[in-house]
């Protein structure tokens, strides 16, 4: 998938900007670098972005608006509360992003999509909004899918319906699995597939399958930026 970086072409609009991310750091009472950390970014290039030596672009306000639930609107604006609301209600457009390593612990379903791991909404034309977005770890889908990437992801309707060869999350009861779901010749089991041909086949019995969602974008994180 080709990102686009937009950059702010207005240094006045960049500096406020600026100023605001400053003021979140301070309002965290915390450091720079345990800032960056949070944001996932690497320390020295969050402090370029600060003194101006690196442009203020979109892959660094959506790390603010997806890890720290930032409002995109006031981070741009200075409209509006610095913070989205962490409920479930309408609050702007776009996909709920949800605090959640889908590729980590044995969370259901029902548990993942919380009010309590929403963390804000990201407004991608692409995306629908009945999706959810969520973080992927591990380099098992790698390149399709790298690790800290995040993943638009929707529920099926009918779980029987299988799109073979489509990548899927697959809900067991000790694991969380991003993997391309694969026909097997026994119909009672499903051949799970990595990208990374370093990973091998897993067979499932799909009596232990206790969810399944389809992949339907895959959000690539940059992590030069």
């Amino acid at each position: 998938m080709e990102k686009d970086i937009i950059e702010m072409k207005n240094a006045e609009n960049a500096e406020e900007i600026i100023q605001r991310i400053k003021y979140l750091i301070s309002e965290k009472d915390i450091t720079q670098n345990e800032f960056a950390g949070l944001v996932e970014i690497n320390s020295s290039n969050l402090s370029k972005h600060l003194n101006g030596k690196l442009p203020i672009n979109e892959s660094l306000l959506n790390r603010l608006v997806v890890n720290l639930g930032v409002s995109k609107d006031w981070l741009k604006s200075g409209v509006g509360d610095p913070y989205l609301s962490t409920t479930l209600a309408p609050i702007s457009k776009g996909t709920p992003v949800y605090d959640i390593d889908v590729t980590a612990g044995p969370l259901t379903r029902t548990r993942m999509f919380t009010s309590e791991n929403m963390v804000g909404l990201i407004d991608i034309p692409s995306i629908p909004e009945d999706c959810r977005v969520v973080r992927v770890s591990g380099d098992s889908m790698c390149p399709i899918i790298n690790n800290g990437d995040y993943i638009a992801i929707r529920e099926l309707t009918n779980p029987q319906m299988i799109f073979w060869g489509q990548i899927y999350v697959i809900l067991l009861d000790d694991y969380r699995m991003v993997k391309y779901v694969r026909k097997h010749d026994d119909p009672d089991l499903l051949i799970l597939r990595s990208e990374n041909n370093n990973y091998d086949d897993i067979e499932v019995p799909r009596r232990d399958v206790r969810d399944m969602m389809m992949v339907h974008s895959v959000i690539h994180i940059d992590s030069r930026m």
